[in-house]
């Protein structure tokens, strides 16, 4: 191999060794989504689910050297209440009672939908129950541990 082609060689590899670093350096600073689910009820009386990215925005920092953070909105909620189901649990056909959010603690559960669609619920998974009316979801408690939930309704506007 001559000379030039050593140099193009050389700086062939230099360029994919940049476009490598940069790619994971750049994917190392792209923060985790934080993903919600939100059930609701179509015009057609059924519950359905879809996916939603939360909203956030830089929080202020409380010192010079603090590491940024991130906080969506403030919501204004009624209560909380930590709910514990044992495995096997099913409630049939039914509408969420009011808009609520529900945080999976531990354990799986899964949430059925007319169509057939399931849901699971793993720990750390977000939901914001709005199907108030209609047919409604089936949800069961699937796996051998106690499902844990935390639920916190939402106050009314």
């Amino acid at each position: 191999m001559g000379p030039i082609a050593k140099w193009l060689a050389s700086a062939a590899l230099a360029g994919c060794l940049v476009v490598t670093w940069n790619a994971r350096h750049s994917a190392a600073q792209q923060r985790t989504r934080i993903i919600m689910t939100r059930l609701y009820t179509g015009l057609d009386g059924l519950s359905y689910s879809e996916d939603i990215e939360m909203k956030v925005l830089p929080t202020a920092a409380t010192s010079p050297t603090a590491v940024p953070t991130e906080s969506a909105e403030t919501v204004k909620v009624t209560g909380v209440q930590f709910r514990r189901q044992a495995p096997g649990y099913v409630n049939d056909w039914h509408t969420a009672p009011r808009r609520q959010y529900v945080i999976t603690l531990n354990g799986r559960s899964e949430v059925e939908f007319s169509g057939g669609q399931k849901v699971l619920y793993v720990p750390g998974k977000v939901v914001l129950a709005e199907d108030l009316t209609g047919k409604g979801h089936i949800t069961r408690v699937i796996g051998t541990e106690d499902y844990i939930s935390v639920t916190i309704p939402l106050a009314t506007k």
